[in-house]
């Protein structure tokens, strides 16, 4: 298939653990989309929280992509560290910097109860949004905060913006920042730099140009833009895939073990395995053996559904 190379897309998972069925069906899509396009596939690791990500997973997870034969052009390879976001700190350290130049950040000091009792409910899914608290605190307040040695996370102040954006799979969105999102963080107290701002400033740096990825991210996207164009860049386009959920509803978890790699590759061939993916995601009308090569050519978002996908009992 010929390479468009205006178009790049990225599969950016999280080395902290076996990759789970959920993980893999938005892998797969991902190639899917960029691929069907003509386009190029980088891989990330986003490995920012060192209490869960281990180096050993790195290796293991992209071994599962390629038997899957989820292939990439750009980004992460066994012994660099380039499309490591543990390593990018720099790239991280600047666009904060950009913001706070702009008066646009400032320290919080709440502890998670603090925050919880400061914020409002949201009333769409139940999240809780900040109420800015710590962006009204005086001098004085600051300085006896410091003294008690309370080290703070630091918020970026949003405007009362309306972001919006058309989602390849849900459609036409849009929120209001203050009132939908409100100020969000963008390092924590013990000083790792948050998802919003790391995933922006690497969307931006890595020149990607179309993201993949499960619906659960799908509120954190209008922020995201936000940021992209603050900090003078360009956002992605974006399609937000269905969750697999489990046959009980629940969210598939790596804590939990729900359908890991290890099981799948004892249990199914690549083929068999991506046959069943297939059909899940609406791409096939049976479950029969297929690559992911055989899906690329006639792939469409109008065939995948919007409701998240119970897997059947006997997966």
């Amino acid at each position: 298939m010929a390479t468009n190379a205006t178009v790049r897309g990225r599969f950016a998972p999280s080395p902290s653990g076996r990759m789970h069925l959920g993980n893999l069906f938005a892998a797969l899509l991902a190639w899917l989309d960029v691929r069907h396009l003509g386009g190029e596939l980088l891989l990330r690791m986003e490995d920012l929280d060192p209490d869960r990500c281990r180096p050993e997973y790195l290796s293991q997870l992209a071994d599962d992509l390629i038997w899957l034969g989820l292939d990439w052009d750009l980004g992460w390879r066994p012994g660099e560290t380039a499309y490591c976001q543990s390593c990018r700190t720099p790239f991280y350290q600047a666009a904060f910097k950009t913001l706070a130049s702009r008066g646009l950040v400032y320290p919080c000091y709440c502890s998670r109860k603090e925050r919880l009792a400061a914020s409002a409910p949201h009333a769409a899914d139940g999240a809780r949004i900040y109420s800015g608290r710590c962006r009204r605190l005086s001098a004085q307040e600051k300085t006896a905060l410091q003294e008690s040695g309370r080290s703070p996370a630091w918020r970026v102040q949003v405007p009362g913006e309306i972001i919006s954006f058309v989602d390849e799979v849900f459609g036409p969105q849009q929120e209001r920042l203050d009132r939908d999102c409100g100020d969000f963080i963008l390092r924590r107290s013990d000083g790792v730099f948050a998802y919003q701002l790391a995933v922006s400033v690497d969307d931006l740096d890595m020149g990607i140009t179309r993201v993949v990825r499960a619906r659960d991210l799908l509120d954190s996207t209008p922020r995201q833009i936000w940021l992209m164009e603050t900090l003078g860049g360009k956002a992605p386009e974006y399609a937000h895939a269905p969750l697999l959920v489990a046959p009980d509803g629940r969210k598939l978890s790596k804590r939990e073990g729900d359908l890991n790699m290890e099981a799948l590759r004892q249990k199914y061939t690549p083929e068999q395995l991506t046959g069943k993916l297939a059909k899940l995601a609406g791409l096939r009308q049976t479950d029969a053996p297929v690559t992911a090569i055989e899906l690329a050519a006639d792939f469409s978002w109008d065939k995948v559904p919007r409701a998240d996908i119970p897997i059947p009992p006997d997966f």
